[in-house]
């Protein structure tokens, strides 16, 4: 088993392991609120383990601003070591009550049990028995009764414990390790990878947050890909959205999924590089402005202390953060966030145009995607859409010729590549979320044209291969629906998703969140072998030198670690925009926090007889 490093998390989909019922994780809190015209939301009844808090904590965070606009709703939300779920149910009432009726059964449960301690298995049970108290909220026997049925005994379970950390799965190996200096062991196989996620016999509950990954890709279009890279880089992204509030508790969920290091790499990086896992916080209100503040000071503090002991706590603080809330006056705190993400309301969906999310810096800056963005999303939408199995990657596929493995390369390049007409690759209103050609690639393009179009069109065949390889050997089911990405709508999740037929063990599902993984790996190794290189060049060059005392030795503990080149070579293999100076600052920051390194990034280049024209 790998070690542990600061801050590692379950790299997959937590599943449950042996609790008190194998099925459902056992709960350390259980309470009911309701909202009263004049004290607002007020917990009628409640039962707690010793030492878990639940006043002034669930009446806020169990019950985000805006729910009074959704008839019933689901939230997710942390505090301290336990997740909490509670079941919003909004109905009639009369004028005395300010014509609705509103209260919310949660459950908390620890942490220990996973991201989110597996709170969606009591999904359906918190949804029942709301509709029954919404009628009479006295009613409390059948509380009592899941109490005494659910509630924990003993000690919970170690962090990890519910998690598979190493399983058999698909073999993955994006770039050849550099020979030289090797960093701990050679693993060429990822926790993630669609088979290690759910093994046989294994299915996603109905209320799984994960089941919202294909509209997760839906609403955010080529945007997820720069929202994975600022998620990798651990910074703290903060959602706004209205009501309701559980999808966008599921995308903070599949996001911090998606952005996981997998275990093929952990070796690879510094032991001072970010943790593991994206910390999520779900639904949060104005009542955590606090929490977020503290998280600021405690990030300050190890900016300033860069050589402090490191911990390995579950989720760091200070180490970034994903959440989503309902209150805007979160997004005017911009000192507290990195990424802020505007998601449209829901009536945008039958507009004219699309609307897409809106991503801005704290300074207002709009971020948008590249165009290698746009072009790899839609080879991951045209992949996914073709819901077929993809024959192995070539690049772990031994004792076959040269002229085999080309064959295999394209048949996995046909298998996920469409033509350019295809109705599938027709992605409306895109102008304003993908950032315009720079004059530079438009010269180097024209150039390319002019020069040598069979070069590049070889180009544009090799990055087709390097798309279709990051989802060769998924097999997505085709119980799973596929006429779009958008696997079923949200209220089918919400209300009828405990009918979901069995043999569905979310293939497709398991797909997405391996093809991230596959990409992460493929960044990180890539800079990783660059790194190996750069520092096997300077040991030869020491070597070569003799040995200096004074000013000069102590010049060369900084000599140690020389800057790393990236070249526009490295960039395309790392599946990232040439072009793109947002590409490039990525690549800075992820060699320093996960390499410890600085970087110097080549440009893409024409030189006419001596002349550079671009």
């Amino acid at each position: 088993m790998a070690a542990v490093r600061r801050g590692q998390g379950p790299l997959n989909l937590d599943l449950p392991s042996s609790p008190v019922n194998p099925d459902f994780p056992p709960i350390s809190a259980l309470f009911l609120i309701y909202f009263d015209i004049k004290a607002g939301y007020t917990i009628g009844w409640k039962r707690s383990l010793p030492g878990v808090e639940l006043e002034g904590v669930v009446e806020y965070k169990s019950l985000p601003s805006g729910l009074h606009t959704v008839k019933e709703d689901l939230i997710y939300f942390v505090n301290d070591n336990h997740a909490g779920l509670s079941a919003f149910i909004n109905a009639p009432a009369a004028e005395e009550s300010r014509n609705a009726r509103m209260i919310a059964v949660g459950v908390m449960v620890p942490l220990s049990y996973g991201r989110l301690g597996r709170s969606w298995k009591h999904a359906d049970k918190l949804k029942e028995m709301a509709s029954e108290l919404i009628h009479d909220t006295t009613k409390t026997e059948i509380l009592e009764e899941f109490w005494e049925e659910s509630k924990a005994q003993g000690a919970t379970p170690a962090a990890d414990t519910e998690s598979i950390t190493s399983p058999t799965s698909i073999n993955f190996k994006p770039v050849r390790t550099a020979p030289g200096k090797a960093k701990g062991h050679t693993r060429n196989r990822s926790a993630s990878d669609g088979a290690a996620l759910l093994p046989p016999g294994q299915h996603l509950s109905a209320y799984h947050p994960a089941w919202s990954l294909p509209s997760l890709l839906e609403k955010f279009g080529p945007l997820i890909f720069p929202i994975h890279r600022a998620a990798l880089l651990r910074k703290r992204i903060l959602i706004t959205a209205h009501a309701p509030v559980q999808e966008t508790c599921n995308f903070v969920y599949d996001i911090s999924v998606l952005s996981n290091i997998p275990l093929a790499v952990s070796d690879l990086l510094s032991p001072s590089a970010p943790p593991q896992r994206l910390r999520p916080l779900f639904s949060i209100g104005v009542h955590d402005i606090p929490l977020l503040e503290e998280d600021l000071r405690i990030a300050k503090a190890a900016a300033t202390t860069p050589g402090s002991e490191t911990t390995e706590e579950r989720d760091e603080p200070g180490s970034g953060w994903i959440a989503c809330t309902t209150d805007s006056i979160l997004a005017m705190k911009s000192k507290l966030y990195d990424v802020l993400i505007t998601m449209p309301p829901q009536y945008s969906e039958n507009a004219a145009e699309k609307i897409w999310p809106k991503i801005e810096s704290p300074q207002g800056i709009e971020l948008r995607a590249t165009q290698r963005d746009l072009r790899r999303y839609k080879a991951l939408r045209w992949g996914i859409s073709r819901h077929v199995s993809l024959p192995a990657s070539p690049a772990v596929r031994h004792g076959s010729s040269d002229g085999q493995e080309l064959d295999t390369r394209r048949a996995s390049s046909s298998g996920t590549s469409a033509p350019a007409h295809d109705p599938m690759l027709d992605l409306p209103d895109t102008d304003d979320i993908i950032e315009p050609l720079s004059w530079a690639a438009l010269a180097y393009s024209g150039f390319m044209w002019w020069a040598s179009a069979g070069e590049q069109r070889v180009h544009s065949e090799e990055e087709s291969e390097a798309d279709a390889a990051l989802l060769s050997g998924l097999a997505l089911s085709p119980s799973t629906p596929h006429t779009s990405i958008r696997p079923r709508s949200q209220s089918n999740i919400s209300t009828g998703a405990k009918n979901a037929p069995e043999e569905n063990n979310a293939m497709q599902e398991m797909a997405i969140i391996a093809y991230f993984h596959r990409l992460t790996t493929q960044i990180l190794t890539t800079i990783s072998n660059i790194v190996d290189a750069t520092d096997s060049d300077d040991e030869r060059e020491d070597d070569l030198q003799p040995l200096q005392s004074g000013v000069e030795g102590s010049q060369e503990e900084e000599r140690s670690e020389p800057p790393v080149y990236i070249s526009s070579t490295d960039m395309e293999r790392m599946g990232l925009d040439v072009w793109s100076s947002t590409d490039h600052h990525f690549v800075v920051e992820v060699c320093h926090e996960y390499f410890g390194r600085r970087a110097h990034i080549e440009g893409h280049n024409v030189d006419v007889c001596g002349i550079r024209i671009c």
